[in-house]
């Protein structure tokens, strides 16, 4: 196995290696209001042309262009939901609301606020106007037949509005990938049990379970396994019927951190069990038949961020996105940060509102939970800069 790899090479090597399984591709129907967030399974093409006849853009006044500058004689006024008017005529002008029809002939709007209304009921238009202005052409928006949404793309709320004007009630989408998630370790205790000084509560397997869902997956929590081999292997076993498993706690190198050599056993192929990044060094990412699993640290920080590093790209692929994306951004420092050199750091941050100005949040290591609470991203230290001034730049990672 080769030695530690910077965290964009071990994120390479994810979305590499999944995209290459042979992962089933199947599909369900859902009501459109359940729709937001999935993935879309067929292309949607557009119904018909969009608009369907020429659209007004601005409340004022049709017109041919070339009677203006002159005083036209208004015919009337058509109103957005109306039928079309008769053709124009030449000196005419029809008063027109936003989204309303463009009568034949008319070959111009100009905007109410340019137009003075005469005592004699017609209007006078001083400004030229040019051929086509404020109207919105028949299929300007999409034409009939063509490409509205492609397939594999994860709807927001314009997509719901694509599926709504094209009449779709319900949607055929990818089916949700299932993940299994299993913490491990004997200090861990269950939500509703008072932990003993030396124990902790499960917020792993809630935490992750979270993220599953927020990233397209359903999410099964395992009972927590006791750190040997015997209580190991009966629940990874489960874990891999899934298809994704991700297990926290048990990957590093000490004695009790038997999770990969048991996944090993199990048939589990590692591609890579180390990663150049801090919290996190000891994620490790591997496959069995076409199924990703991941062993990430079990302190909180690194889990939280070694998921959204590695195994969200993964979960994304196996719930049908094609391209995953690391929500990455830039702001700058309001106050001097320094790091030791060698490992990319993920550290708690605070970006203010206006999401320019970053500050570090300071945290006692990994299994900080209160201090993740207070960050709203991570500021990315390069493994090869430590120092950074008021008002330097630096990348931030959004938190999932």
């Amino acid at each position: 196995m080769p030695g530690p790899l910077d965290f964009a090479e071990a994120r390479r090597i994810v979305i590499e290696t999944v995209r290459a399984l042979a992962l089933p591709q199947t599909a369900e129907t859902v009501s459109l209001d359940h729709a937001h967030g999935r993935i879309l399974a067929e292309d949607l093409t557009a119904d018909r042309d969009y608009p369907t006849l020429e659209r007004s853009l601005r409340d004022g006044f049709a017109i041919h262009f070339h009677d203006v500058p002159g005083v036209l004689k208004v015919r009337g006024e058509v109103r957005a939901g109306e039928a079309e008017k008769a053709p124009l005529e030449a000196g005419e002008a029809l008063e027109i609301m936003t989204g309303a029809p463009v009568p034949a002939g008319a070959d111009a709007v100009v905007m109410v606020e340019n137009v003075k209304r005469l005592d004699d009921g017609r209007v006078q238009i001083d400004a030229h106007a040019e051929q086509g202005q404020f109207i919105n052409p028949r299929g300007a928006e999409a034409p009939a037949g063509s490409l509205l949404i492609p397939k594999a793309t994860m709807l927001d709320a314009s997509h719901i509005a694509s599926l709504a004007m094209t009449g779709h009630s319900a949607v055929k989408v990818r089916t949700r990938p299932s993940v299994a998630i299993l913490a491990t370790g004997d200090e861990i205790v269950r939500l509703d049990q008072q932990p003993a000084p030396h124990q902790i509560r499960n917020s792993n397997s809630h935490m992750l379970a979270s993220l599953v869902r927020a990233s397209g997956g359903t999410a099964t929590i395992l009972p927590v396994a006791g750190d040997t081999r015997e209580a190991l292997i009966p629940l990874l076993q489960q874990g891999l019927t899934h298809d994704m498993l991700i297990v926290s706690g048990g990957v590093s190198a000490g004695k009790y951190d038997l999770v990969k050599p048991t996944l090993r056993e199990l048939g589990v192929n590692f591609h890579f069990e180390r990663v150049r990044v801090q919290p996190g060094q000891p994620t490790a990412f591997g496959t069995f038949s076409n199924k990703p699993v991941f062993g990430l640290p079990g302190n909180p920080g690194s889990t939280l961020i070694t998921f959204q590093l590695f195994a969200r790209a993964a979960l994304q692929l196996l719930g049908g996105i094609d391209y995953p994306v690391l929500p990455l951004l830039s702001a700058t420092f309001e106050a001097p940060f320094s790091h030791k050199l060698g490992l990319t750091r993920f550290l708690p941050a605070r970006l203010s509102d206006d999401g320019q100005r970053l500050r570090h949040i300071p945290w006692q290591g990994s299994s900080d939970i209160p201090a993740l609470a207070k960050a709203n991203v991570f500021l990315v230290a390069d493994h090869d800069r430590q120092d950074w001034a008021v008002g330097d730049s630096i990348r931030v990672l959004l938190k999932a």
